[in-house]
């Protein structure tokens, strides 16, 4: 690489109490490549952009900005030399128009929105929209409107329009179908070909072996190794980098064998379940130990069946559990018939980011933690440090916010929460979402041991590999209706992917 890097982090350290979230780092991101920084839930990604993106400073070390030594005071400073984050967690303004979103930190400087101003904001955002392959995207459009593919783009399409250099995305695909991610990649590679610098953060090791031009591995804070792109380079070699040891296949983790041996008698049945315009005449049951998957595209209707369920949305049809029926939309009803729901949402709708991990353990079971009206200390810790125990959640202390926990570290604690209610059935939506491949073998192991247990398990998934591996039958739906289910060695994802593309004439 001849160029001079953009950004450069040298020796940087950042500690919290107990834990050295980064530890000596030194990178350097140079103009027209992508590079993509890989690593473990817990292993200092996130803390690394938080870095510069000027939301937290380090305690040691340097940050350089075209060979100058300089430091971020707030996102603005980080802004202004030319950084642009996307998080995993959009930022857009569901109100505000494209064309308003797109030019909002210049909105927000003038202080005011008028219908004049929201004009020129969308006769000002074309450029910035076409640049990115969105010509045709009309500026005055609702965001509300767009898909989660084009919502991405607009937030992207803002990160840009502010003169960025060096662009960091995180997990910018994770909600996105293939066809969508393809979108983006296109806008990646047209974005490096223009000179910018791309910092990619993925967990999605194929296709960041596809995209990415130099790659860097992060491990308990530190950065372990850092290489360019070789034909010899695999995803294996990729993980085990990451995990520190040789890692052959995915198929180790693979739990489906083992997991119908336990099934028992139905817990939750389901007959003639409708959601209006999302899916109609869904019926189902799910048994004692059994982990049933749930597969379809993001137009079958499987991301609205946890929320119907669990009586968040309206929904017609028949829902019992132990043969006890569930009233719609009553989800105090669900958890008092024994349902705990983890959502797709971590940070939206499960983790509730400002609160301690003991506050988010127990906080869908508040009543079992009273006496005479308050709290009681000693069991809540108890049943925090039992669940840490169990999950091997790594946690500084118990009144830590959770916000500052990594990913999959999160997801277990969301996942201690609803298993305190003492559930007969646990729905989970996207349960892997935006995980480490570590992290995820660690969740799929406590899923296979909480069936083994005999809890009836719910798994609502867009990963194919997850579905196929970790569940011991499935069920594939298509345009809002059930078009097969699939048992034994019949789960591939070939036949998955034949139920999933059948149209409702064809449907079973």
């Amino acid at each position: 690489m001849t160029q001079n890097p953009i950004v450069e982090l040298v020796d940087v350290t950042k500690r919290y109490p107990g834990v050295v979230a980064m530890d000596g780092v030194s990178i350097r991101f140079h103009p027209g490549e992508v590079h993509a920084v890989i690593g473990e839930n817990g292993a200092g990604k996130s803390t690394m952009m938080n870095v510069l993106a000027g939301a937290i400073q380090p305690n040691e070390g340097e940050l350089r900005v075209d060979g100058k030594t300089t430091s971020f005071s707030s996102p603005l400073a980080s802004q202004a030399a030319g950084i642009g984050v996307v998080y995993q967690e959009l930022s857009l303004c569901m109100n505000l128009s494209v064309g308003e979103n797109v030019m909002l930190p210049e909105l927000a400087r003038r202080g005011a929105l008028s219908p004049l101003a929201s004009l020129r904001a969308g006769q000002a955002a074309r450029p910035v929209l076409e640049r990115l392959g969105m010509g045709r995207l009309d500026p005055a459009t609702p965001v509300a409107k767009l898909s989660v593919a084009q919502q991405q783009l607009v937030e992207i399409a803002r990160v840009i329009n502010q003169d960025t250099r060096l662009l960091v995305l995180d997990e910018p695909n994770s909600a996105l179908s293939p066809a969508e991610s393809e979108k983006l990649f296109e806008v990646v590679r047209a974005l490096r070909a223009q000179g910018v610098s791309i910092v990619y953060v993925s967990h999605h090791l194929d296709e960041v072996l596809d995209l990415a031009d130099r790659f860097s591995v992060m491990r308990d804070g530190r950065l372990v190794t850092s290489f360019e792109k070789s034909p010899e380079l695999t995803t294996d070699t990729l993980v085990s980098h990451m995990v520190g040891r040789d890692v052959a296949t995915a198929d180790q983790y693979a739990t489906r064998p083992g997991v119908a041996d336990h099934m028992g008698e139905p817990v939750l049945e389901v007959s003639g379940l409708t959601a209006p315009g999302v899916f109609e005449d869904v019926s189902f049951t799910v048994a004692r130990g059994e982990i049933l998957g749930v597969a379809g595209l993001p137009d079958s209707g499987k991301d609205a069946l946890g929320d119907a369920l669990f009586g968040l949305t309206p929904r017609s049809g028949d829902v019992q559990v132990n043969g006890i029926r569930l009233s719609p939309n009553r989800p105090v009803h669900s958890i008092a018939a024994g349902i705990a729901y983890i959502p797709a949402d971590r940070r939206g709708a499960g983790a509730l980011l400002t609160m301690s991990v003991a506050e988010n353990t127990i906080a869908s079971a508040l009543g079992r933690f009273l006496r005479r009206g308050f709290l009681h200390r000693k069991p809540i810790r108890e049943t925090t440090e039992y669940y840490i125990g169990r999950f091997g959640t790594k946690v500084a202390q118990l009144d830590q916010a959770i916000a500052t926990l990594s990913g999959g570290n999160q997801q277990k604690i969301i996942l201690a929460r609803g298993l305190v209610t003492e559930p007969k059935l646990l729905i989970l939506h996207e349960p892997t979402r935006g995980i480490d491949v570590g992290a995820k073998a660690e969740i799929y192991d406590i899923l296979k041991g909480l069936a083994a247990e005999g809890l009836a398990i719910l798994m609502i998934s867009s990963e194919l590999p997850e579905i196929v591996l970790h569940t011991s039958r499935v069920l594939v739906m298509a345009e809002g209706q059930v078009t097969g289910q699939l048992s034994g060695a019949k789960i591939t994802e070939e036949t998955i992917m034949a139920l999933a593309t059948r149209s409702r004439r064809h449907a079973a």
